[in-house]
């Protein structure tokens, strides 16, 4: 059965970094494509990072040059790096395993594949 768990959400201020971490098991992350996708509070999703098998790394147009994604196969931790968070940013981060090919481990089909797998997400917030 594949777990997921995040943690290291919380409250910044705009221009501040945080990184999430989301630890898997049930499935190695070096066999599956991880992910992660953001709910806003007007529950709009949007994924934002993949992170292929192969350890292949692709970010959404809105968070590139701020957000990268990274893993630790020994751990099966997926972690999210994101750098100088602006308002927008304010929203519910979940990570995600989906079971497609490398080349399509993309952050849209985070919140687009069938059956994927999740946790039960952490609050970022961030403040002006």
């Amino acid at each position: 059965q594949v777990q997921l768990v995040e943690s290291g959400g919380g409250s910044v201020q705009a221009g501040g970094s945080m990184t999430l971490s989301c630890r898997i098991s049930g499935v190695a992350t070096g066999r599956t494509c991880v992910g992660w996708y953001r709910k806003t509070p007007q529950e709009e999703r949007e994924g934002i990072a993949a992170i292929d098998r192969d350890g292949a790394t692709s970010v959404a147009e809105s968070v590139k040059g701020r957000f990268t994604i990274s893993r630790d196969t020994a751990s099966d931790t997926v972690y999210l790096h994101m750098n100088n968070l602006q308002t927008d940013d304010t929203a519910m981060y979940y990570c995600a395993t989906v079971e497609v090919s490398p080349w399509m481990c993309v952050p849209t089909v985070i919140t687009t594949a069938p059956e994927p797998k999740w946790g039960q997400g952490t609050q970022v917030t961030v403040s002006s």
